[in-house]
C-alpha cells in the first residue's frame, strides 16, 4: 500500500457518498429550496445573519476542523493504518456527517433554535436542562484543551530560552487575522461585494497578513497567549457574528483547504511508501483498540461538538435550505479527507512499522513543510505557514466554543417567567456574564494541560454524539420522518463513550487508592466523567421513553389499520 492509493480510494469513496448516500438523506427528510430560512425570519444583525453558501461552509469547516483530525490519526496509527482508514470513512459516511447535517437540518426546520431548545420542543424541559448542563460542561473541557493547544503552539520560545520563529509567526499572523477579519466583515457588510470580489480581496488580505506576520513575529511565552487566546474569544462571543466570527472563518478557510491540497498535492507527488503495518495488534503499549480508537479519532469520523456548531451558530445564517446537505455532510467529508492525509503523513513517517518521535502537530506540519518546499518554497517560511495552519484549526474552534458554551449557559439558566428568575440566573442569563463564567472555568481545567484533558474530552465528545443522533431520531419520528439510519450509529457510539469513561474513572479511582491521587487534574476530571455519565443516562432515559413510545403507539396505529 502507498500513500497515493490510500488517498485516492478515500476521497472516491468521500465523492460518491456525498452523491450518493447525503443526497438520499436529504431526499428523504424533505429540504424545501423555496423556504424562508430563519436567518430572513430572525434577522436581527447579530447571530441571525443570511449568509452565502460558501460562507456558511467556511464557518462550519473552520470550526469544527479543530485539532482532532490531525492529532487522532495521528495517534491511533499506532495499531495499525487499516483500521484508522475503516474508521474515518465509515464513520464520515455514516455516522459524522449524518449528524452534522441531521443536526443542522432539525435547527433550519425550527426556527435556528439549539439542540437544547429542540430537546424541550420534542422530548420536554427536564431534558433540555440535563442536555444543556451536559453541553457547558463538555465545552469547558474543549476550550480548555484548545487554549492549552493554541498557546502551546504560539509559545515563542523553545524549551532552552532561545526563540522560535514558527509559532511566534503563526502567533503574528493569527493576531493580523483577527484585525484583518473586522476590516473584511465591515467591507462585506457596507459594500456587499460579489462572490468573485469577495475572494480576491480576501486571498490579497491573507497574502499580505501572512507575509506582515512572518516579517515582524511576536515573541510570547505560553502563559501570556492563553490570557490572549481567551480574551480574544471573550469578544468574539459577544460580537455580532458578522463582524468577526464569519469573516475570520472565511479568511482562515483558505489557509485550511490550502492546507489540506498541499497535503493532497505533496502525496501525490511523493507517493510516500506507508511504513507502518496494516494491522499492529487489539492491545498496543497497555491500549486496547476498543474503544481508544474509536475516541482517539474523534472529529475526523464523528464528533459531538460539531452538533453544536451546526445548530448552535451555522444554522442562523443558511440562506437557502438546498445549502445544508453541502453544509453539514459537505464539510464533515472534507474534515475526513484532512484525517485520511494526516494518517498516510505519520504512516510514511514511520520507520520499521515505529511511529515518528514529536507532537502530531509536529509530525503533520514537518511533512507538510516538506511538501511546500518541493515547490521551491523555502523551508522556513513553509514550516511557518503550516504551523499557522494547524493553530488556525484549533483557533477557530476556540472562540466558537466559547460562544456555543455562553449561549449554552444563558439557555439553561433563562426562564419563560422571567419574573420568577433569581438573581443568579439573572445574572447567568447575561451573555457577558455567561461568557465570563464559561472561560474562567475552562481557564482553570486548562491549567492541568491539554494532555491530560485530552482522553476525557474524547470520551465527552463521543458521548455527546450519541446524545445528539438519539435527540435527533426522537425529532425525525415526531415529525413523521425516516431516522432508523441514525439507530445504530447513536448505539455504537453509547457503547463505546461509557466504556471509556467507566474505564477513565477506574483509572483515577486506583491512583486514590495507591496514593497518587491529584485533585486539581484527577480530581476535576473524575468529577467532570461522573457528572457527564450521569447526565447522559438522564438524557437518554428521557429520549429513550419518548422514541420507545412513539414506536409503539405507530405500531398500534399500523395493527389497527
Amino acid at each position: 500500500m502507498n500513500g497515493v492509493i490510500m488517498l485516492g480510494l478515500a476521497i472516491i469513496i468521500f465523492i460518491t457518498g456525498y452523491f450518493t448516500y447525503g443526497k438520499w438523506l436529504a431526499h428523504t427528510w424533505g429540504i424545501n429550496p423555496q423556504a424562508r430560512t430563519p436567518a430572513y425570519k430572525y434577522e436581527d444583525g447579530q447571530d441571525y445573519t443570511p449568509a452565502s453558501k460558501f460562507m456558511v461552509f467556511s464557518h462550519q469547516f473552520s470550526s469544527v476542523a479543530g485539532a482532532g483530525p490531525v492529532t487522532g490519526p495521528i495517534i491511533a496509527a499506532m495499531f495499525g493504518w487499516l483500521p484508522a482508514f475503516l474508521w474515518i470513512v465509515l464513520g464520515g459516511l455514516f455516522f459524522g456527517g449524518v449528524q452534522d447535517f441531521v443536526s443542522l437540518y432539525a435547527s433550519v426546520k425550527n426556527d435556528g433554535k439549539s439542540m437544547g431548545v429542540l430537546i424541550e420542543q420534542y422530548i420536554g424541559k427536564t431534558g433540555r436542562k440535563l442536555f444543556l448542563l451536559f453541553c457547558w460542561l463538555f465545552t469547558l473541557l474543549v476550550i480548555a484543551a484548545f487554549a492549552d493547544i493554541v498557546a502551546n503552539t504560539f509559545n515563542g520560545f523553545a524549551k532552552d530560552g532561545s526563540r522560535a520563529l514558527p509559532g511566534a509567526a503563526a502567533a503574528s499572523i493569527s493576531m493580523l487575522y483577527i484585525v484583518g477579519a473586522l476590516i473584511f466583515g465591515i467591507f462585506v457588510k457596507k459594500i456587499k461585494p460579489t462572490e468573485q470580489l469577495r475572494f480576491v480581496v480576501a486571498v490579497l488580505l491573507m497574502a499580505g497578513m501572512i507575509c506582515l506576520g512572518i516579517a515582524f513575529p511576536l515573541y510570547f511565552s505560553r502563559d501570556i497567549w492563553i490570557f490572549v487566546a481567551l480574551g480574544y474569544s471573550f469578544v468574539a462571543s459577544v460580537l455580532p457574528m458578522w463582524l468577526l466570527m464569519q469573516p475570520r472563518d472565511y479568511l482562515s478557510t483558505f489557509l485550511l483547504i490550502g492546507m489540506i491540497l498541499s497535503a493532497v498535492v505533496g502525496i501525490s507527488i511523493a507517493n510516500p511508501a506507508i511504513n507502518m503495518p496494516a494491522f499492529v495488534g487489539f492491545e498496543v503499549n497497555g491500549q486496547s483498540l476498543f474503544p481508544i480508537l474509536f475516541i482517539t479519532i474523534a472529529c475526523g469520523a464523528v464528533s459531538g461538538f460539531h452538533s453544536l456548531v451546526s445548530s448552535g451558530t451555522s444554522s442562523k445564517t443558511v440562506a437557502n435550505e438546498r445549502d445544508m446537505l453541502f453544509i453539514g455532510y459537505g464539510s464533515m467529508l472534507v474534515e475526513c479527507v484532512l484525517g485520511i492525509a494526516a494518517l498516510i503523513i505519520v504512516c510514511a513517517a514511520a520507520t520499521n512499522g515505529q511511529m515518528p518521535e514529536g507532537t502530531p502537530f509536529q509530525i503533520f506540519s514537518g511533512a507538510v513543510a516538506g511538501f511546500l518546499s518541493m515547490f521551491g518554497l523555502p523551508k522556513l517560511y513553509a514550516v511557518c505557514i503550516i504551523t499557522m495552519c494547524v493553530s488556525a484549526l484549533a483557533f477557530t474552534t476556540l472562540d466558537t466554543v466559547v460562544r456555543v458554551g455562553r449561549l449554552s449557559l444563558q439557555e439553561l439558566c433563562k426562564s419563560d417567567n422571567a419574573a420568577s428568575m433569581n438573581i443568579i440566573q439573572k445574572l447567568c442569563a447575561n451573555k457577558y456574564v455567561a461568557t465570563f463564567l464559561t472561560i474562567a472555568v475552562g481557564y482553570l481545567l486548562c491549567r492541568i494541560g491539554y494532555m491530560n484533558i485530552w482522553p476525557l474530552f474524547g470520551s465527552a465528545n463521543q458521548l455527546l454524539s450519541a446524545l445528539v443522533l438519539i435527540c435527533m431520531a426522537v425529532f425525525l419520528r415526531m415529525t413523521n420522518r425516516k431516522g432508523w439510519m441514525l439507530y445504530i450509529p447513536m448505539g455504537i457510539m453509547f457503547v463505546v463513550t461509557f466504556t471509556a469513561l467507566g474505564q477513565a474513572v477506574y483509572h483515577i479511582i486506583n491512583k486514590l487508592v495507591d496514593g497518587n491521587f491529584v485533585f486539581m487534574s484527577d480530581g476535576l476530571q473524575l468529577i467532570l466523567a461522573l457528572a457527564l455519565m450521569i447526565l447522559a443516562v438522564s438524557v437518554v432515559r428521557h429520549c429513550g421513553r419518548e422514541l420507545l413510545s412513539g414506536t409503539l403507539k405507530n405500531s398500534q396505529t399500523a395493527a389497527e389499520k
